[in-house]
């Protein structure tokens, strides 16, 4: 059963508008932006299961998978990060950088010693919640035992670059790596 062409055409351009005005926000002030468009997202939850902890980028750690990388079509990665007991210093305490736009941790349980470029080290506790910008240097320094946390990071698929121990080694300009990377592609 054929539709008539001025339904479809009226869907298609109702269709065409929304989107548009998808595309168009407002900023704090009020005034009117353009968002680049951005592939598809869908609705996704994730229960907490002990299974579903695995191993990962660290060898200290099991991580979780919330989901989030195939709901986003790869834009945001966020897991669930347990550190497993006891902590030792030796292993854990590497100097190192995310290559990312963004990440979020927000301590869930315990606490956890990191130090930052710039900033020293640092005591976050349950309820703790910072923001690492992109490359800044960091180091596990210690953990309790019952640590978790969760992590966000965009975009999904980064590097972590390990780093000579020697304090103040300067990292190297994107793409200009003379450090390994450890690609964190999973999901």
């Amino acid at each position: 059963m054929a539709r008539p062409k001025a339904k479809i055409s009226a869907r298609r351009a109702t269709r065409r508008r929304a989107t548009k005005r998808a595309a168009v926000g407002k900023t704090g002030n009020g005034a009117r932006m353009r968002t680049k468009p951005r592939r598809p997202q869908r609705f996704v939850v994730s229960h907490h299961r002990e299974k579903d902890f695995e191993g990962g980028l660290r060898s200290y750690a099991k991580y979780r998978d919330l989901g989030i990388v195939k709901a986003t079509n790869g834009m945001v990665r966020a897991h669930v990060i347990r550190f497993l007991p006891p902590c030792r210093p030796e292993e854990v305490s590497k100097r190192h950088y995310h290559d990312v736009d963004f990440q979020m941790v927000y301590v869930l349980k315990g606490w956890i010693k990191t130090e930052f470029e710039g900033q020293g080290a640092m005591v976050m506790r349950a309820g703790s919640a910072w923001i690492q910008p992109p490359r800044i240097e960091h180091v596990v320094l210690d953990y309790s035992d019952d640590c978790e946390v969760l992590e966000v990071i965009l975009p999904a698929d980064f590097a972590t670059v390990e780093l000579d121990e020697r304090r103040g080694a300067r990292i190297p300009p994107r793409g200009q790596n003379r450090v390994r990377a450890v690609p964190t592609r999973r999901g």
